[in-house]
């Protein structure tokens, strides 16, 4: 679990710390610090608006666990939250390279009209859409306890180091380009939401809503169970104990929706999932190549005879 806050909080708050600070150099460098203040508030107000969200969110996760609904409420966050994932790290791969631009197009609109209302409602709802998503991956990956997460280690960290990285970024001692860098942390966060899609479809086979054509496919507990009860239970049938701890297990469970038993569905689903991923990122880059080449063509025009 804290490996995932980590990731989550790192990406979220990465990218809600350069859009900010993307804000803030352009109004230095076109001499209207004065309009800083009025960002910072609405990222400052963000912030708490997010807290209120998850005070919120827990108030209504108590309330269906009062109702002995919560199981279902927590199978509809993993599926959405791996949408919302994948989604994410799309949205970050089309953006990167023109993210600048664009802000920078708002902020020039807002100084030219004097709006100081629109840069703190600016501010605040793009630091409010990292704060909410944060949230609600928290749900998932916590099955509801919100609190766990972010009083844990794994949070706290990933906060820390978007900050030294945004930090770095804007001092210009950071020679990684972001668009590889949202590559190597957007990995990390399709084999989460891949994990989280999987653990969906185990919970829903588990409160048999849909069945199973073949429940395990293969065993691999006496290689790596995925609980420590699996483990003492494997120890205890066999006499000899599996290669790997049932720790390393629910580590990987909880990062990457690791299962030793897994149904055939949980098999197609996952492997489903990166078809998917891969066919959207060869069609996008295809249909980008393709706006490049025509681009590029030279113009013709047809002779009149």
């Amino acid at each position: 679990m804290e490996v995932q806050a980590l990731l989550i909080t790192f990406r979220e708050a990465l990218e809600a710390l350069l859009i900010v600070g993307i804000i803030t150099s352009y109004l230095k460098r076109v001499d209207h610090r004065e309009y800083t203040k009025y960002v910072w508030l609405g990222a400052g107000l963000a912030v708490l608006a997010s807290v209120g969200v998850a005070i919120l969110f827990q108030v209504v996760f108590t309330g269906f666990a009062a109702m002995g609904s919560e199981t279902y409420l927590k199978i509809g966050i993993m599926f959405v939250s791996a949408v919302l994932l994948t989604q994410m790290v799309f949205w970050m791969a089309e953006h990167s390279r023109n993210i600048k631009e664009s802000v920078e197009g708002k902020m020039d609109q807002f100084i030219t009209t004097g709006n100081v209302i629109g840069m703190v409602v600016h501010s605040f709802l793009v630091v409010l859409r990292e704060g909410v998503e944060t949230v609600f991956f928290f749900a998932a990956i916590t099955h509801g306890n919100i609190g766990a997460a972010m009083q844990g280690w794994g949070a706290a960290t990933g906060i820390a180091i978007a900050m030294i990285v945004s930090y770095l970024f804007f001092k210009g001692t950071m020679r990684i380009p972001l668009k590889t860098f949202f590559k190597v942390t957007g990995a990390f966060i399709v084999l989460i939401a891949a994990g989280l899609l999987v653990q969906g479809i185990s919970m829903l086979q588990d409160l048999n809503i849909i069945g199973s054509v073949m429940p395990h496919v293969y065993d691999l507990t006496w290689l790596l169970p995925e609980h420590p009860i699996d483990y003492e239970h494997y120890l205890r049938d066999h006499g000899v104990a599996p290669v790997f701890s049932g720790e390393v297990g629910v580590f990987l469970k909880a990062l990457f929706g690791y299962s030793s038993m897994p149904s055939l569905e949980e098999i197609i689903a996952y492997i489903g999932y990166f078809v998917v991923v891969y066919l959207l990122v060869t069609s996008r880059n295809a249909t980008k190549t393709k706006t490049v080449v025509q681009a590029l063509e030279p113009k013709t025009t047809k002779k009149v005879m």
